[in-house]
C-alpha cells in the first residue's frame, strides 16, 4: 500500500488510530514527515508567487511608462534601460527620507533596513540581466499596451534579459516560465 504524503491524510489516519501517538513511534514519525513536507511545499509556493509578483510589478511599470509614449510603435535599448533604471529608483524618496528623520548616530529603521536590502537586491539582479518584454517588437509593445495586469496575460509577450552594461539587443527572444 502507497504512503502518503498528505498532512490532511496522515493527520487523519494517525487520528483514527487506537490511542494517543508515542514520541518515538511510527505514527509520530509519518506525521512529522507530512508536517514538514507541508511546511516545505507552502515555502515554496510563497517563494514562487513573490517572485511573480515582482515579475509583474516591473511589467506594470513598463506598461504605463509604454503607454504614457502612445505615439512610439517600438522602443530601442536605451529606452528600455531607462525604463528599469527609474523602477529601481523607485524607492529613493523614501530612503532618503528615513534617513533624514533618523537622528545621528542612530541605528536605521526597520522599514529602511528593508527597503536599502530591496534595492540591493534589485541592482544586483539588474546587473546579471532582468527580464523584460522586450519592447523592440511592435507585437509585444501592442500587447503590452492591452495587457489588463494578470499573470495569464504576460504569456503572449516576447522577452529578453537587459543587462546594465548592455550594448545592444540580442536577436533570440526568450519565453517567459
Amino acid at each position: 500500500m502507497p504512503l502518503a504524503h498528505n498532512l490532511k491524510k496522515v493527520s487523519k489516519s494517525v487520528a483514527s488510530s487506537k490511542g494517543s501517538v508515542h514520541i518515538k513511534g511510527r505514527n509520530f514519525k509519518k506525521l512529522n514527515r507530512a508536517t514538514l513536507r507541508d511546511r516545505k511545499l507552502t515555502n515554496r509556493k510563497a517563494e514562487h508567487l513573490e517572485q511573480k509578483q515582482n515579475e509583474l510589478m516591473i511589467i506594470k511599470y513598463i506598461q504605463e511608462e509604454v503607454k504614457q509614449a502612445s505615439d512610439q510603435e517600438v522602443f530601442g535599448l536605451d529606452s528600455m534601460k531607462s525604463y528599469i533604471e527609474n523602477f529601481l529608483s523607485r524607492f529613493d524618496d523614501e530612503v532618503e527620507q528615513l534617513q533624514g528623520e533618523r537622528r545621528p548616530g542612530r541605528p536605521a529603521s526597520a522599514r529602511q533596513q528593508i527597503l536599502e536590502q530591496l534595492i540591493q537586491s534589485e541592482k544586483s539582479n539588474y546587473v546579471s540581466g532582468i527580464k523584460v518584454p522586450n519592447l523592440s517588437d511592435k507585437l509585444t509593445v501592442d500587447l503590452l499596451r492591452k495587457w489588463n495586469g494578470t499573470i495569464g496575460g504576460v504569456t503572449a509577450f516576447k522577452y529578453i534579459n537587459v543587462y546594465r552594461d548592455m550594448k545592444q539587443i540580442p536577436t533570440k527572444e526568450e519565453t517567459m516560465q
